[in-house]
C-alpha cells in the first residue's frame, strides 16, 4: 500500500486529501470569517463572525435541471440563505457544496457582497477550492 502511494507521488498525482483555507473580511461594518474544507469531489465552506454551525445546507448540479438542487440539513428551514450561496456556488463549481451560514444578516445585497469575497479567493487560490 505504501509503495503504491509513493508510486503516485513519483508520478506528479496530486494527493487525495483534505485542504484547508481560512481567510477573513469586512463586509460593511461586518467583520466576516471564512473556512473552505475542499474534499475530493466536494467542497465544504462555512462563514459566521463567532463560532458556531446553526445551519447546513448541501447543493449539488443535477443533469436534469439547470439549477442545482439543494436542501438545508441543519437550522432554520424558513432561512434560505446558506441554500441559495450552496446553490450559486455549486453552479459555478460544478461540484458538491455544503454551506454553513452563520451571519445574522441574510439581506440579499450583503450576502452578494459575501458571495462576491468568496469568489474572490476562489479566483485566487483556485487550488484551495
Amino acid at each position: 500500500m505504501a509503495a503504491q502511494a509513493e508510486e503516485k507521488k513519483a508520478a506528479g498525482a496530486a494527493p487525495a486529501g483534505i485542504s484547508l483555507h481560512d481567510f477573513c473580511g469586512r463586509v460593511g461594518e461586518q467583520a466576516v470569517h471564512f473556512h473552505a474544507m475542499r474534499l475530493r469531489d466536494s467542497l465544504f465552506l462555512w462563514v459566521g463572525a463567532e463560532p458556531a454551525l446553526r445551519s447546513l445546507a448541501v447543493a449539488m448540479c443535477s443533469p436534469h435541471d439547470s439549477i442545482p438542487v439543494s436542501t438545508s440539513l441543519l437550522g432554520d428551514a424558513s432561512d434560505t440563505t446558506s441554500n441559495s450561496l450552496a446553490q450559486r456556488l455549486a453552479r459555478k463549481t460544478k461540484k458538491q457544496i455544503f454551506v454553513s451560514y452563520n451571519l445574522q444578516n441574510t439581506d440579499s445585497n450583503f450576502t452578494l457582497r459575501i458571495e462576491n469575497r468568496i469568489k474572490e479567493e476562489m479566483m485566487a487560490f483556485p487550488e484551495k477550492f
